[in-house]
């Protein structure tokens, strides 16, 4: 059994990198009210249902989520270990926001969250002034009240300007949706201006630096903006 301390923060390095995948899956769907269903973690995971319950159930015996007809939860061990694996993956992403493409940190920062220590950690955090959120917008665990103002911007209405503040985690898993957004300028910080809203085949265009950027809802509601 994986053994994990309760006071303060948890060290993570007896955790698999398999592990820590699932458990920042979750934080994120449990953060946001949405309920945890095998289906959408296998999607997510990519991989198959039956793998998703096999390891929902060894983290069930190591102490990290619990199952039961209420659902599938982080328990306080899971949460704090769910953090560590967060905040190690946002400050990857700051590390090498300098270096690489802004829609390849996610993939890349997926890599190297699993290989930092403690130590790394807290000079990071030092070094980058304590950000607040990465570099795609969405907070560090502890400073969700500096985004909870920022709307979804499905909930814009025509002819409204607004600033693009966040692009939510769980649209980070989508490669080819980052690169889109990157390559339309479509970037934390960009202004843009919600030209045309089409409800019968669901989708937003924006203008944005001088040119028409059109998004599906199903997209669209994962871009937040203030």
């Amino acid at each position: 059994m994986t053994k994990i301390t309760s006071s303060g923060e948890s060290e993570i390095s007896g955790l698999s990198a398999t592990i820590q995948d699932y458990l920042s899956l979750l934080y994120v769907m449990e953060r946001d009210g949405e309920a945890v269903v095998g289906s959408r973690l296998a999607e997510l995971l990519r991989v198959t249902p039956p793998t998703v319950t096999n390891t929902l159930k060894r983290m069930t015996r190591d102490g990290l989520i619990t199952m039961d007809k209420s659902g599938t939860h982080l328990t306080e061990a899971g949460w704090e270990a769910a953090r560590v694996v967060m905040r190690r993956h946002m400050l990857m992403e700051w590390m090498m926001r300098a270096t690489l493409p802004w829609s390849k940190l996610h993939s890349e920062a997926h890599h190297l969250e699993h290989a930092i220590s403690a130590m790394t950690e807290a000079a990071l955090l030092e070094q980058l002034g304590h950000p607040q959120t990465c570099p795609h917008g969405n907070p560090l665990p502890g400073c969700e009240e500096a985004v909870a103002g920022w709307v979804p911007l499905t909930q814009i209405t025509l002819g409204q300007t607004a600033t693009l503040r966040r692009i939510h985690e769980l649209a980070e898993e989508n490669a080819d949706l980052l690169a889109f957004l990157e390559r339309n300028g479509l970037l934390p910080g960009a202004t843009l201006r919600v030209s045309e809203i089409l409800p019968f085949n669901q989708t937003i265009t924006v203008e944005v630096e001088g040119r028409a950027v059109v998004l599906g809802n199903a997209a669209a509601k994962y871009l937040f903006v203030e």
